[in-house]
C-alpha cells in the first residue's frame, strides 16, 4: 500500500515537472521573439539623447535645401481606427547627391545613417509632422529615392516600416512597386503641394503585415 502510494506521488510530480518545463520553454520562446524580425541599425531609434520629443520635428538643412518636404499623418494601432500616442518615429534619409552626409564626429549608427534625421513622438491624437526636403537617389541609381523609418511603441521592440518612396520618381518601376512588403501600410507617396510647401500625407497602422506582431 505504501509502496503504491509512492509511486503514485512520483507520477504526479513528474506530470507537473513536465508541465511547469513547457511552460516555461513557451515563455521563454514568447519573450525572445523578435518583433518585425532582424532589423539592422533599427537601434538608432534611440539616438536622440536628451532632446526632449515632440510631435513635430525639423531636419538638419531643412532651411537651406529645395525642394522642401512635409511629412505628416497619424499612426494607429492595429485596428486602424485608434490613434496610437507616445510612438517614436525615427528618419533618416541622403541629402540632394544621394549621399548620407556627416560632419566627421559622428557616433553609433550617424556613422552610417549620416546627420540628416529626425525623431517625432506622436501626441494623444497619434500625430506626427516631419520637415526635410526631398531626398536623392543614390549616385549609382540602384534604388528610389526614398526616406527610411523606425518604429518604437510601447511595450514593444523597435521594427522598421516600409520607407517613404515617392509614385512619380522614375526610378520606382512595376518591380519594385510589387516588392514592397507594406509594413506599417504602403509608403508610396503622392507629395502635394499646400501652402507653399511639398506635403506627403501617410497614415501609419502599428503591426500591419510585421512579422510576430501581437
Amino acid at each position: 500500500m505504501l509502496q503504491r502510494k509512492l509511486k503514485k506521488r512520483i507520477y504526479i510530480l513528474t506530470l507537473l515537472f513536465i508541465a511547469t518545463s513547457c511552460q516555461s520553454q513557451t515563455r521563454k520562446t514568447d519573450v525572445n521573439k523578435i518583433v518585425g524580425g532582424p532589423c539592422e541599425g533599427c537601434e538608432a531609434v534611440f539616438e536622440y539623447g536628451d532632446k526632449k520629443l515632440f510631435s513635430i520635428d525639423t531636419l538638419p538643412d531643412f532651411k537651406k535645401t529645395e525642394p522642401k518636404l512635409k511629412l505628416i499623418g497619424t499612426v494607429f494601432k492595429k485596428d486602424g481606427k485608434t490613434p496610437a500616442e507616445n510612438v517614436i518615429l525615427y528618419i533618416y534619409q541622403t541629402n540632394r547627391e544621394g549621399i548620407y552626409p556627416k560632419k566627421g564626429d559622428e557616433k553609433g549608427w550617424a556613422k552610417r545613417h549620416g546627420y540628416i534625421r529626425g525623431w517625432i513622438k506622436t501626441n494623444k491624437k497619434g500625430k506626427y509632422t516631419f520637415y526635410t526636403f526631398r531626398p536623392g537617389a543614390y549616385p549609382n541609381g540602384a534604388e528610389p529615392e526614398h526616406i527610411h523609418v523606425t518604429v518604437k511603441e510601447l511595450n514593444t521592440n523597435e521594427y522598421y516600416i516600409d520607407e517613404f518612396v515617392f509614385n512619380d520618381d522614375p526610378l520606382l518601376k512595376k518591380t519594385e512597386r510589387e516588392n514592397l512588403e507594406k509594413r506599417g501600410g504602403s509608403g508610396i507617396s503622392v507629395p502635394v503641394m499646400e501652402n507653399g510647401i511639398l506635403t506627403v500625407h501617410r497614415n501609419i497602422i502599428l503591426g500591419q503585415n510585421i512579422p510576430n506582431y501581437e
